[in-house]
């Protein structure tokens, strides 16, 4: 209720304004997987280092529109991320400053919809940067993939050994090759795929149906 709210107040104090056209409703025929490479898990302190981005658009990810965003390094950067995304202090040397990398990707996923594997965690991450620098949080609606994958696997008949919810098993157990784990865009892509396959298990289903 608290988002649903503070989305609202955001659409009536931003309508009008530079990014006004964020909040307007999609009618295109794409969406967004987005993914973010962060300093920790807890969304409270956690800063990002990298973003990636891959429009959908039908039954096809379109890697030749796809953003990847690596940030200048962030002040909470330590060894145990650095273990998980592989990325040091001296690889973002040349980063993007954080304020420039937000414009690029408003100006990206503009309204559409996005996706995301535990989609809330990326926007958390986001949003903790994004309503400071814009007075606003993403007010795009969104797919979690992982919340999709698990209803699906509540009404298959799967045996309980492939019901593991990890990243890589569920992209196993659906087919889909697992594109640069641990990088933003690979696992942008990679949920891209998983959700297409996904789609077309619903699709199939109501043809059979």
């Amino acid at each position: 209720m608290f988002r649903v709210l503070r989305r609202a107040n955001d659409r009536r104090r931003h309508a009008g304004g530079e990014y006004g056209w964020l909040f307007r409703p999609y009618t295109g025929d794409e969406l967004v997987a987005i993914d973010c490479e962060t300093t920790g898990v807890d969304t409270r302190i956690a800063e990002p280092v990298s973003i990636g981005a891959v429009k959908v658009r039908g039954d096809r990810v379109l890697t030749s529109e796809s953003l990847d965003l690596r940030l200048k390094r962030p002040a909470t950067l330590t060894g145990d991320s650095i273990r998980v995304h592989g990325l040091r202090g001296i690889d973002l040397d040349d980063g993007v400053n954080l304020d420039e990398a937000l414009v690029t990707l408003l100006d990206f996923i503009g309204n559409r919809p996005l996706l995301g594997w535990r989609l809330d965690f990326d926007l958390a991450i986001l949003n903790r940067q994004i309503r400071p620098r814009f007075g606003f949080d993403l007010p795009n609606s969104g797919i979690d993939v992982a919340q999709l994958y698990h209803r699906q696997q509540r009404r298959s008949v799967m045996e309980p050994e492939l019901r593991s919810q990890r990243f890589e098993a569920v992209a196993e157990t659906l087919g889909v090759p697992v594109m640069g784990r641990n990088t933003a865009l690979g696992d942008a892509v990679t949920t891209a795929l998983m959700y297409l396959r996904l789609e077309r298990a619903v699709l199939q289903d109501r043809c059979e149906a």
